[in-house]
């Protein structure tokens, strides 16, 4: 499917959803900050259906992601995005979106790792720079400002230490 197919289809509000391998329909808005509450609830309704219909398609289940994504339901968006990769592991559209969900979320070094999985996926050259492009923003954020926390370290030492601080300032306190 080409770039303009799809953007011709994100144009109407009656746009079908797509199970037939091409890549998602993702929305059938071009600015998700524009879509209408009640269009968005009722175009998830339309999905949970098809995916009730169809539980085996990634596609829709990556459309269904994208749904809940933009409704704030981070939680629905993950589980339906994380069993789109799971049912189509060598999907670029369900690994790309799963990826750009942690990204989105600042969840850096994930993102990173599954958006190099999504470039792995890649069919053409348009799936290719959208990959990059998404890689492109991550790392820039990662050797930015963002802070990429990891707890890799135990936290007992300076738990006891802190601990230990507390008693001492409460022995000093009370004993007079």
């Amino acid at each position: 499917m080409e770039p303009t197919a799809i953007s011709t289809a994100l144009t109407t509000t009656n746009a079908p959803v797509v199970t037939t391998g091409a890549p998602p329909v993702l929305m059938p808005w071009r600015d998700p900050h524009t879509a209408p509450p009640e269009d968005l609830a009722a175009y998830i309704r339309t999905l949970e259906l098809a995916c009730a219909a169809e539980p085996r398609s990634a596609d829709l289940r990556t459309c269904l992601g994208m749904a809940y994504a933009m409704n704030y339901r981070v939680d629905e968006s993950m589980d339906s995005l994380e069993n789109a990769v799971a049912l189509a592991p060598g999907s670029f559209w369900a690994q790309l979106k799963y990826a750009e969900l942690h990204y989105r979320l600042r969840v850096l070094n994930k993102a990173e790792q599954e958006t190099l999985k999504a470039l792995g996926l890649a069919n053409d050259r348009w799936q290719l720079s959208i990959a990059r492009k998404q890689l492109q923003d991550i790392r820039a954020l990662k050797n930015g400002c963002v802070r990429n926390v990891q707890w890799t370290k135990p936290l007992t030492g300076p738990a006891l230490v802190l601990s230990a601080m507390l008693l001492v300032i409460f022995v000093a306190m009370t004993w007079k």
